[in-house]
């Protein structure tokens, strides 16, 4: 499928012969080498040093979903990047968060959103959230074989299902399994303690704005307790990444947006710093 620079320039042969509608079963007939989990790694003496990014939050409410990233990604016990961008748009009603080995991570969104993609262009319509999120676990069972190595990639998919109108979240295992969470949801290293806030704080009856807060607040007891989850950082400005899905498609909030429920928590912190429920909704 490479290209020729003496050809006249038409495409080859495999792109103009009618096959499956997912791109991954294109790469796997015509270029299997280049997907992630057919790589082969060099023998390693124990588990391989990779940026790691962690930790991913969702909350459904009446009308759709949030989900919701901090931006710290660590190497051991180092900070390898500050802000980096862990929440992504997989279509224009569903967005995945990722967690794990941040560069294989990134690279399986990329090409999530191209097998979304396809799939519509080819069959005309799109898929549905629940094909979706099968993808999405088939994509992660393919790369196991990483996974056992110690570069495992763990995300959160949320979406806004337009059959059934209303926000849903599936999480994910090292081996693609899948379960659909209700309610709420996080994952990494961190979960546990966003969990416990998010727990405490849920109601079935959440607006859109006391979701988004209350998945800062999660990610802001998850920082404090783990050191690989990054809080708020007023000093840089640098915020957790906060993601609404309706059945108006998906939307990020500005910076401004996500500061603005970021300090409204820390000063409420800063009146009751040892309150079980210091940043209510």
């Amino acid at each position: 499928m490479e290209a020729n620079p003496r050809s006249t320039g038409r495409l080859p042969a495999a792109f103009l012969t009618p096959g499956s509608s997912s791109f991954m079963d294109f790469l796997s007939e015509h270029q299997p080498e280049i997907l992630p989990g057919n790589r082969q790694l060099p023998p390693t003496q124990g588990v391989i040093e990779a940026p790691h990014g962690t930790t991913i939050v969702s909350v459904s409410f009446p009308g759709g979903v949030v989900l919701a990233g901090d931006r710290r990604a660590t190497m051991g016990n180092v900070i390898a990047q500050r802000d980096i961008e862990k929440v992504f748009p997989a279509d224009e009603y569903s967005a995945v968060g990722i967690a794990g080995t941040a560069g294989l991570a990134v690279e399986m969104v990329k090409l999530f959103q191209l097998e979304l993609e396809h799939f519509e262009k080819v069959e005309g319509a799109q898929l549905s959230l629940e094909g979706k999120a099968n993808r999405l676990s088939t994509m992660i069972r393919s790369n196991l074989g990483m996974a056992m190595q110690g570069l495992a990639v763990v995300p959160l998919f949320a979406g806004y299902d337009v059959d059934r109108e209303k926000g849903r979240i599936f999480s994910y295992d090292v081996t693609g399994g899948r379960s659909e969470e209700h309610g709420f949801a996080a994952t990494g290293s961190g979960s546990v303690f966003a969990r416990g806030a998010m727990k405490k704080l849920y109601r079935d009856d959440l607006s859109e704005a006391e979701a988004t807060t209350l998945v800062v607040q999660a990610l802001y007891d998850a920082a404090d307790d783990d050191s690989a989850t990054g809080g708020p950082d007023m000093a840089r400005r640098i915020f957790p990444i906060v993601t609404v899905i309706t059945d108006d498609g998906f939307r990020r909030l500005s910076d401004d947006e996500s500061s603005e429920i970021a300090r409204a928590i820390l000063e409420r912190r800063l009146e009751q710093p040892d309150g079980p429920r210091a940043a209510l909704l």
